[in-house]
């Protein structure tokens, strides 16, 4: 949903804001005034080519600014997210274009070019009149408003996985068929690396144990000299510290039997009496262990040397060894087991095809009896609207594989005998046709001519799929081109009933229109002797009646004519 719109020295636009509400907004004016103009800054904001000429005279750049009450979306989450915008309610969307052509966006404040800019307008606005930006004549949307439509989501959700699945086994064995000649070539080097490897083993964190073992035998006589001195120092001189501690601790404890207070040091002698004879027993120990092993010493340096070779050979650590040795052990395994790997994963592509096949042709089937209740649907409402020989057709193509081509390495579908190719939402090409004079096939919808005549399909249209489709905005400029009477009043309750689900801008000459409106708005053209400027403002209830009344009576406003305005709005 737009929320306010600013507008800032575009074209006649000096300054304005608007505050668009739910349900139908509706914009009348004199021919001239601006109505367009409105219309072409929003498109702005939607991605639409930028000029310089549109920049008000006099000024240094135009400001065009809108904010947006969304709904969290996959797709949209995903476009601000690949992008690295931040996802922010409501959404800020803003196009500046200088004075000298140049033009910046922006998306909650983060940089964004046209191409993010035009796919964001996308999600947000669908634009209906003198301009391109209509989703209905997208070729590429038919499917999904087809799908939408028919509670097809699931069952496209289900057969996007499985395509997927297919496409991924399809690239491995493409992979594995690119590698076969690389790994027969490599095959011999392989065999014979994991054999170097093998014979010397290498053990995870065995480097560090053989280097402290071979600390230790390099400098087994310093050990052997200093632990034995250390014992001599603390248990077996004739003045050894474990002696000096005895003798401490005797004294200490005749003089706390005269004075309590030497009990607590008498007791502390006694652990540090404890704690040197626990250590002098180590170190007697210690040294009753100690090898002078010089063939020891020598394997211990053979087994460091023989690591070392390795490891500038194989990455440089022990780790990057061991990993290189599952690395290439998988690859010989699959160089010589090449054919039994290929025969496998074809056997996985076969079971994928065969269950993709199934969804694809479930839901060919229920999206053409899906079609058939489009196509009745848009007709009878191109009727009510004032093109009563319309034929509308979603037409489904379903072509199967014809030139050979198909093979393990594309992806396809088989139904019965027939092969069909495969794409990433089913097996067949959708697109709308329509015809709307009688004796005329058919023809793309995307090729039919703009203006009023479009308008009005693309109303009925939007009124048949309105539940399913997600787009917020919906706006109508010249909706009613070439329409009148009755015609006008059926345009008006149609997009009255389409406004429950969008919100919805339209542009409008006629009174049935405007008299429905939820929100009437005027654009007006401001003139004071030296610029030209156009305003817009919203209507209360009592100027609503008058605006009406100008569109039924012209500028002399008659009671007749207030009187038909009450009327029209009183049907709203």
């Amino acid at each position: 949903m737009l929320k306010p719109l600013h507008i800032k020295n575009y074209a006649l636009i000096e300054n304005i804001d608007i505050d668009f509400e739910r349900g139908l907004n509706i914009l009348t004016g004199e021919t001239g005034a601006g109505k367009s103009i409105l219309i072409g800054a929003i498109g702005l904001l939607l991605g639409e080519r930028a000029s310089s000429d549109t920049v008000r005279q006099n000024t240094g750049k135009t400001v065009v600014e809108a904010l947006f009450g969304i709904d969290k979306n996959e797709t949209l989450t995903s476009l601000l997210k690949e992008n690295q915008i931040d996802w922010m309610e409501p959404l800020i969307v803003r196009r500046e274009v200088t004075a000298s052509g140049q033009s910046r966006g922006f998306i909650n404040d983060t940089p964004a070019n046209v191409k993010v800019m035009k796919a964001l307008g996308e999600l947000l606005v669908d634009l209906h009149g003198q301009h391109e930006h209509q989703s209905l004549l997208r070729v590429n949307m038919h499917a999904k408003l087809l799908d939408d439509f028919g509670g097809l989501t699931g069952i496209v959700a289900e057969y996007k996985k499985n395509y997927k699945e297919l496409q991924r086994l399809f690239n491995e064995l493409h992979t594995l068929r690119e590698r076969e000649q690389s790994l027969k070539e490599k095959k011999d080097l392989y065999a014979f690396q994991i054999n170097e490897i093998d014979k010397i083993d290498p053990q995870p964190d065995e480097e560090t144990s053989l280097e402290t073992d071979l600390n230790i035998l390099e400098n087994a006589e310093t050990l052997f000299e200093q632990t034995q001195q250390l014992y001599e120092l603390l248990y077996e001189s004739e003045r050894s510290v474990y002696e000096m501690l005895v003798i401490t601790r005797n004294r200490l404890d005749s003089l706390a039997d005269i004075d309590p207070a030497f009990e607590e040091f008498k007791n502390e002698t006694s652990s540090a009496e404890a704690i040197v004879n626990e250590i002098a027993k180590f170190l007697q120990g210690y040294n009753s262990r100690i090898e002078f092993d010089p063939e020891r010493l020598e394997q211990l340096r053979d087994r460091l040397g023989q690591l070392s070779l390795l490891k500038k050979k194989y990455g440089g650590t022990i780790e990057s060894i061991i990993e290189h040795r599952k690395t290439i052990g998988r690859e010989l395994d699959l160089a010589e087991n090449f054919q039994d790997s290929i025969d496998a994963l074809k056997k996985d592509i076969e079971k994928a095809r065969a269950e993709l096949s199934s969804i694809a042709e479930r839901l060919s089937s229920k999206r053409r009896d899906t079609a058939k209740k489009i196509s009745k649907m848009i007709g009878k409402e191109l009727s009510t609207l004032g093109i009563p020989n319309a034929d509308f057709e979603v037409q489904i193509t379903t072509r199967p594989d014809t030139s050979g081509e198909l093979n393990d390495e594309k992806a396809f579908v088989k139904l019965g005998k027939e092969f069909y190719p495969a794409y990433n939402n089913g097996i067949d090409k959708i697109e709308f046709y329509i015809s709307t004079n009688i004796g005329e096939p058919p023809k793309p919808l995307a090729k039919v001519a703009s203006g009023g005549e479009i308008s009005r399909i693309m109303l009925a249209m939007k009124s048949v799929l309105a539940k399913s489709e997600r787009l917020p905005l919906l706006i109508f400029d010249e909706i009613d081109v070439g329409v009148s009477g009755r015609i006008a009043q059926a345009v008006g309750k149609s997009l009255k009933n389409l406004s429950g689900y969008h919100q919805i801008i339209a542009i409008t000459h006629l009174p049935q229109i405007a008299g429905l409106a939820d929100s009437h708005y005027v654009v007006e053209k401001i003139e004071d002797g030296k610029q030209t400027a156009t305003r817009v403002r919203k209507l209360t209830t009592e100027e609503r009646v008058h605006e009406v009344a100008r569109l039924l009576s012209g500028e002399e406003i008659t009671e007749a004519g207030i009187a038909g305005a009450k009327e029209l709005m009183r049907t709203s």
